[in-house]
């Protein structure tokens, strides 16, 4: 499949395929399976800041002694930290794919220091999985938007490994965020953030989890804002995440400006196996279509370059169901 080689956040991958942070990413073992499976990289499994706290701050039993307390608390953090920078350095020691880190942090300073950490363990990109809910009423969007901004720009200017910013599609002006991204240095953008969802048992009247895996209906918000967005903004890679079950999509993604296609759910409903057949599929309908290497597949249907670009742009269903009774 050597037609299938290409670049993300200036790195070489063997194929456009990249297995995403989840529990998939969180061993050397399984990386390694991976690899062999034919994944041209991996996201390895996220740090995230709001886990190490909760952590560390279960720690109980010494509350009478401060002094004990406090060193526990420090030891139980800096644990969890190590863990995935050994992970890290492990990966890059024992597999040839790239290894990209990536990091969920609650805080300002935090951010910077992980990010850091995860550089010197010898990590090939840094992935940040930045989100806020906004709670606040009093807040206006921009003064969001602009912690996240602020966040990227301390980021990017105190590491020198390429930064991806996985983005919620939740933004009212995704290429204009996207944009700014790109002026506070990131090198890359994933769309989109699969976020934990709740649902309500109303038998016992609780909360509980929905399904936890993304569904192939979840991928054409993803169509849609990737063919806009990469072509309005062609400054930073575009890696399509969320809702890509099979080689179709992986294809249409591509079409629509994705410089690579991230997959996990789908590798936890029908095993490694997957991985071989979304990668002969691309390979195939390449071959099919007259394609001689993926940069010329990318891009091929996105907003500027497809036939008919108000189809991207149509967001109602009147002309649709107009005709249905």
């Amino acid at each position: 499949m050597e037609k299938l080689k290409t670049k993300y956040l200036g790195l070489d991958l063997k194929n456009p395929l990249i297995v995403s942070s989840s529990g998939l990413t969180f061993s050397v073992e399984k990386i390694k399976r991976l690899e062999e499976s034919g994944a041209g990289a991996v996201v390895v499994k996220s740090l995230f800041e709001e886990q190490i706290n909760i952590e560390t701050t279960a720690i109980n039993y010494y509350s009478d002694y401060p002094e004990a307390y406090d060193y526990m608390s420090e030891y139980a953090r800096d644990n969890s930290i190590n863990s995935h920078l050994e992970l890290i350095a492990r990966a890059k020691r024992e597999c040839s794919i790239p290894i990209i880190g990536s990091i969920a942090c609650i805080t300002g300073r935090e951010w910077v220091t992980f990010a850091k950490r995860f550089e010197d363990a010898g990590a090939d990109a840094l992935k940040l999985n930045l989100f806020i809910l906004p709670l606040d009423i009093t807040k206006k969007s921009d003064e969001i938007e602009e912690v996240y901004l602020e966040t990227i720009a301390q980021v990017c200017s105190h590491i020198s490994i390429p930064v991806s910013v996985k983005l919620g599609q939740n933004f009212t002006n995704i290429p204009g965020f996207v944009k700014e991204i790109y002026y506070r240095g990131a090198k890359g953008v994933v769309m989109f953030n699969k976020f934990y969802e709740t649902d309500i048992d109303i038998q016992n009247l609780k909360q509980v989890n929905y399904d936890i895996f993304s569904h192939p209906s979840d991928f054409h918000p993803v169509l849609r804002w990737l063919s806009i967005t990469s072509s309005l903004v062609n400054d930073l890679d575009y890696s399509a995440s969320t809702g890509i079950h099979d080689g179709t999509n992986a294809v249409k993604a591509l079409l629509a400006g994705a410089d690579t296609i991230q997959v996990c759910s789908v590798i936890y409903k029908k095993g490694l196996s997957v991985i071989k057949d979304i990668l002969e599929f691309i390979d195939s309908w390449m071959t099919e279509h007259n394609f001689t290497d993926i940069p010329d597949v990318i891009g091929k249907m996105n907003y500027t370059n497809s036939p008919n670009p108000l189809a991207y742009e149509r967001t109602q269903f009147m002309k649709y169901y107009s005709s249905h009774e």
